[in-house]
């Protein structure tokens, strides 16, 4: 298992850190992604993954609930982190729109956005896409990156435009659009809970997919991603979420494309190892 969302660097695992990785190697965690989201993480980001090297994987971006009056400064000095330790990272992220706060930064939000869409392009990494009441805002930004052709002297943005929808628990004609893009869907906690439509929307885009594509299995086009401390899946729901609890959200996963739990985790593993490179 492959958990591509976790922020193990934060406060909340403070006190108990170390036990806690330990505790996902036991359980079948291969390895953790740990996106950060403003300039103080950082360091908190590549510490712990300098600490874990091989298990822990470092993504640096700036959040989009983190676009303040400040937001130049932040992504000036998270752009210098991403330049100076590029080959160590696996993505850039967790970037993207959160309109569901605030309001007041939305423009900013935007350009920020494509900013750090373009350096991903140029320094040929996955991004890592947080969307809250954006969506078509977003979309329509990734679109214009993705189809962006440049033509200058030194090949500067060659590289596609890759990445996953992180935390995604939209409608069906929105996973498509994702998908056609080329984008990955980040698979989680809300899986699993008792009133999310998730599951019967991604059984009905792989079903109508496969009607247009007989080769296309949605199973290749997911990730795993618990987005730890947060959004931990039933029967854990209220506590601390922990890496090894996409099991869970595997045998859900499971149950809704009628394969079993081992294929999920080996095919999500397999597309986050090509994703992210690992």
């Amino acid at each position: 298992m492959i958990d591509t969302h976790c922020h193990i660097d934060e406060e909340a695992f403070d006190a108990d850190r170390e036990e806690v990785i330990l505790r996902q190697r036991e359980a079948g965690v291969r390895a953790m992604i740990v996106p950060g989201i403003h300039a103080a993480s950082i360091r908190t980001v590549l510490d712990v993954c300098h600490a874990h090297p091989g298990f822990c994987f470092p993504a640096l971006g700036l959040h989009p609930e983190d676009v303040k009056d400040d937001w130049q400064t932040q992504l000036a000095t998270i752009e210098d982190a991403i330049r100076t330790h590029r080959h160590q990272l696996v993505a850039i992220g967790e970037i993207g729109l959160d309109y569901y706060w605030d309001r007041t930064y939305k423009e900013a939000q935007q350009q920020v956005l494509r900013h750090q869409l373009l350096l991903a392009r140029e320094l040929d990494l996955p991004v890592i896409l947080h969307n809250r009441e954006a969506t078509e805002d977003i979309l329509t930004i990734v679109r214009e990156i993705v189809n962006l052709k440049f033509e200058t002297i030194n090949h500067k943005y060659e590289a596609p435009l890759r990445g996953v929808f992180h935390c995604f628990s939209g409608s069906r004609e929105t996973a498509q659009i994702i998908l056609d893009l080329g984008f990955y869907l980040g698979i989680g906690g809300v899986f699993t809970f008792k009133n999310s439509r998730l599951p019967d929307t991604i059984a009905e885009l792989n079903q109508k997919s496969k009607i247009l594509n007989p080769k296309f299995e949605i199973l290749d086009r997911l990730l795993l991603e618990t987005d730890a401390p947060y959004m931990a899946p039933v029967p854990h729901r209220g506590e601390r979420n922990e890496s090894r609890y996409i099991q869970h959200v595997a045998n859900r996963i499971a149950e809704t494309l009628l394969v079993t739990p081992d294929e999920v985790i080996a095919r999500t593993t397999a597309n986050a190892r090509t994703l992210f490179r690992l």
